[in-house]
């Protein structure tokens, strides 16, 4: 096959109940030929099927794999490995994601249980999903965090991610953590905000979290704020383009303040938002609404 000629080949997996019917929806809807819990084992033979000119003339080809195949983990991180070296398909993998409090509450909403959830604890099975996840998420060449998404939204982000020929794969990805709840292991680069003001020992602002506009607008207004946001862009911009050019296909910015809830996610929104300009971003809060999960179980 010439390269024009290649099968674009999306993979989707992720979270149980981030919205991997919406997205296998999405890309039938796109002209692709769809196929829902593709069992890892006979990926492969159908691939062989598919690239056969004489039995198949299917060129777009979207699949879902994910926990509900038993075999997952046994062949699965090997199968992606040969195809991203294929000369012969053009593989995407996109792994769809949403914080723990939202898979619970959608959970709850369709009274379903949880794949991994032997006990009935949702909560549970999705720290046990999303561990075993780790290595599939990390190879992904898309992710999309569907936590604040309508399925129509999320709908709209694929079809702009998967519409087009997406031959760039490198992304970024920007994460808010809090130190209270440990360093993420895989960041490449972490910065430390709590130097800044702090907007929990503001009533009103407490609860809040820094995707709201009067924590943002309270973390960003502080003086050395903005001075500190200029000289950082100053030094970060300059250096992405190195870590590309290194072979990195996933560059992990994480951006730490007490509890992760108010000044690390104010500015990861803004570094985001600057950064996506020139790159595929992704921004994403690891412990945005860890105080209010714990709140709430007290």
């Amino acid at each position: 096959m010439e390269n024009n000629e290649k099968i674009q080949l999306a993979i989707i997996t992720g979270m149980s109940g981030a919205g991997k019917t919406v997205a296998i929806q999405s890309f039938e809807d796109m002209g692709y030929f769809t196929i829902d819990n593709m069992p890892p084992a006979l990926l492969f033979k159908f691939l062989e099927l598919v690239g056969d000119p004489e039995k198949s003339d299917i060129k777009k080809l979207a699949m879902v794999i994910d926990m509900r195949s038993r075999s997952f983990f046994g062949e699965f991180i090997t199968q992606l490995n040969e195809l991203t070296d294929s000369q012969t398909i053009d593989f995407k993998l996109l792994f769809l994601d949403a914080d723990d409090h939202e898979l619970v509450s959608r959970y709850k909403e369709t009274r379903r249980s949880h794949p991994l959830a032997a006990n009935g604890l949702v909560l549970d099975g999705i720290k046990k999903e999303r561990e075993l996840l780790r290595p599939i998420k990390s190879f992904s060449q898309v992710i999309i965090n569907t936590s604040e998404m309508t399925p129509r939204q999320l709908r709209q982000e694929i079809t702009a991610k998967f519409s087009q020929d997406l031959t760039d794969t490198f992304r970024i990805e920007v994460l808010s953590f809090g130190f209270k709840y440990g360093v993420p292991i895989d960041a490449d680069i972490i910065q430390d905000v709590r130097f800044l003001p702090n907007p929990h020992y503001i009533p009103e602002l407490r609860a809040l979290n820094g995707q709201d506009r009067a924590v943002y607008e309270y973390v960003m207004n502080q003086p050395e704020s903005e001075a500190f946001y200029q000289n950082y862009m100053n030094m970060l911009k300059p250096i992405i383009p190195s870590y590309k050019k290194e072979g990195k296909s996933v560059l992990t910015i994480a951006i730490g303040c007490t509890g992760g809830q108010h000044r690390s996610v104010a500015f990861a929104e803004r570094i985001g938002r600057e950064l996506g300009v020139d790159w595929h971003v992704n921004i994403s809060h690891r412990d945005k609404n860890k105080r209010k999960e714990t709140v709430n179980r007290s």
